[in-house]
């Protein structure tokens, strides 16, 4: 038995195939595995990667929509709504309902709502997160809340990241969107959440709760969303220690994509491995 975040137990999920195997589900090495009913995609690497779609990302979107099978599009940045993210894909050529985009402060705020529901907090972040938290019911206030909660945004403040530490100190629980500790930008990397709950953790002892991936609660907000069964949905990443960590831990059939962060040498060096490597979503068209 392994553990998840939070100790909680996890029984083996089924065995993996060799990243060189391209075998479908349904072949006799996934008996285990039902058909794939449901999908889950990360966006950034997967669809699009650096301000352009992945060849053949539009023609999967668009079998996906056709199929009438359930989807989402995942995302661990919490700095945009929904319906930003719908418009900025939609540019590229990527017709993706605003309904069917998933993101880390819409898991991060639906957490909160489940564990106290109308509760309050002090954020640092964007629209995405400051209005995924209006919409279950939250109060964004700075006296007393019951949460810190730590998002991704543009320009970090010393001021608010200095209010954050005091109110932690003073006993709010921490709570940060998403661990991942950089971020790209034209110029190269920038400091994403990951790195500042650092900050903050050094300065205040204490270590939030990540809600976003590698973190299965991740995965198992999105299957509740579409009412989709962990045995019968893939997710498809291009980030092994993410996206397929989060995926394997999650019980789904997991597809490592070559069109991002991880490369097939690099899969191998992981002690768990995805279910299958691909080149791109172009290979998977036929199989929706």
């Amino acid at each position: 038995m392994g553990h998840l975040p939070g100790g909680v137990l996890r029984a083996p999920g089924p065995p993996a195939l060799s990243p060189t195997d391209h075998r479908h589900p349904g072949d006799d090495t996934m008996h285990d595995r039902k058909p794939v009913q449901s999908w889950l995609t990360d966006m950034d690497g997967v669809l699009v990667h650096e301000g352009q779609p992945v060849p053949g990302a539009p023609e999967f979107v668009k079998r996906l929509r056709a199929s009438g099978k359930p989807f989402l599009v995942l995302t661990n940045n919490s700095i945009y709504t929904p319906r930003d993210l719908q418009a900025r894909l939609a540019r590229m050529g990527l017709d993706v309902p605003e309904e069917a985009i998933w993101s880390s402060a819409l898991a991060t705020a639906q957490f909160l709502a489940d564990q106290r529901p109308g509760g309050t907090a002090y954020v640092i972040g964007e629209a995405g997160l400051t209005t995924a938290l209006h919409a279950v019911g939250y109060v964004l206030s700075d006296f007393a809340p019951d949460y810190v909660v730590l998002g991704e945004t543009r320009t970090y403040s010393f001021e608010a990241i200095t209010k954050a530490i005091r109110l932690i100190d003073d006993g709010a629980r921490f709570i940060c969107t998403n661990p991942d500790a950089t971020g790209p930008s034209v110029e190269g990397a920038l400091p994403a959440a990951g790195s500042v709950a650092a900050m903050i953790s050094k300065a205040t002892g204490v270590d939030p709760y990540f809600v976003g991936k590698p973190n299965p609660m991740m995965m198992r907000s999105a299957l509740n969303t579409i009412d989709a069964h962990s045995e019968s949905t893939a997710m498809i990443g291009d980030r092994m220690d993410t996206d397929i960590l989060c995926g394997l831990e999650a019980g789904l059939e997991t597809i490592l994509v070559l069109t991002g962060i991880s490369s097939r040498a690099e899969a191998e060096r992981y002690p768990y491995r995805p279910s299958r490597i691909v080149d791109s979503v172009a290979d998977l068209i036929d199989e929706v």
